[in-house]
Parts: C-alpha cells; structure tokens; sequence
C-alpha cells in the first residue's frame, strides 16, 4: 500500500498528502517503521497473516510513479497487490469510496502512476476532499494548508482512510469496497 503526498513541511497538512497520513496511521496501528529505500519510504509488518509493505514516494506527488514502480516490481505479482491511498476532488470532505482501476480524474500522482507502472488497473482507496470554494485554482486548493473549519472533517476521512485499508487487509478487496461504497455521505465523520 502507498499513500500518494507531496514530501517536506511545506505540504504537512494539506489535502493532497491525505494519503501520507492514512499511510502514516496504519503504519502506526501496525507498528510499521517507514525507512528511507531509494525514492520512497517503505516499511513491512503483518496484518491477517499476510505481510504488508507500506509506503511513501519521496518525490513530489507528479513524479509518484517514478518511486512507487520500483518498489511495486520488486514486490508485486498483480497490479491487484498494489493499493493506493489518494486525496480526490470529486468526492465530499471525508468521504471515503474504494476502486478498483479506473482514471486518473486529473490526478497527477495517479496519472504518474499509470505511465510508469503502464497500467491502470492498481487499487485505490480515494479520501474526499470536495471541491475547491468558487474562484479558487484546484492546485492551489489542494496544496494549500487545510482550513481550521475544516480540519475536524479531512482527519475524520484520514481516520476512514485507514480503517478501509485494516478491512482491506482483513477482508479482501472486495468486501471492503462493498462495505465502504455502500456507506452514505452523511454517515461519515
């Protein structure tokens, strides 16, 4: 599993890392320790049995691809064994949703993600971060630090996030995304 974000201070705590946190929160509820490997962080721990590698490209998040499609050769058999955790304009603050392929809805981790890996059929769990107020750039929207009012509901997602990936690591893929995707928009946090 990776989380897609964009490295440094500069972007803690904006909407496009809330793949880095969700990545960060499981690792802790695993007790993973992330280590630098290339130009990623990645570390391994169990979960159901089956070991899990976790991780974070260390490039700027339209580069993602070029340090996620290493490690993804090195470990992978399917694209199915790769999950992705990524913000996404399209969905309500908070909101969770899980899918299977797809495109990259303007994505640029995922469209980096698509060209290196050469295909599109990985796994994703998409976190809400609604769309941007009338007026303001979707770039800026994203890479800009998260409003106060808003702070409550993005951690709730995060907090989602990574209770889909625990279903996903316990369950399967499919049921998981049965349970997440069947879950009203006001139900969430």
């Amino acid at each position: 599993m990776f989380g897609l974000g964009n490295p440094g201070r500069r972007y803690a705590g904006t909407f496009h890392n809330a793949g880095f946190e969700a990545v960060d929160r499981t690792a802790r509820a695993l007790g993973v320790r992330l280590r630098v490997s290339g130009e990623a962080e990645i570390g391994l721990g169990t979960a159901g049995g089956a070991v899990v590698l976790l991780g974070k490209p260390r490039t700027y998040m339209n580069e993602s691809g070029r340090a996620v499609a290493p490690v993804y050769r090195r470990h992978g058999r399917t694209p199915e064994d790769l999950v992705i955790v990524h913000d996404d304009l399209d969905l309500g603050l908070g909101v969770v949703r899980l899918k299977r392929g797809g495109g990259t809805g303007g994505h640029n981790g995922l469209r980096s993600l698509v060209e290196e890996l050469g295909t599109n059929a990985f796994l994703r769990v998409r976190v809400g971060i609604g769309r941007p107020p009338e007026g303001v750039d979707p770039a800026d929207f994203v890479l800009g630090e998260v409003p106060p009012e808003r702070e409550a509901c993005f951690a709730g997602g995060i907090s989602s996030a990574a209770e889909a990936v625990a279903d996903i690591l316990e369950e399967g893929f499919d049921k998981a995304m049965t349970r997440w995707n069947a879950r009203r928009p006001d139900s969430v946090p």
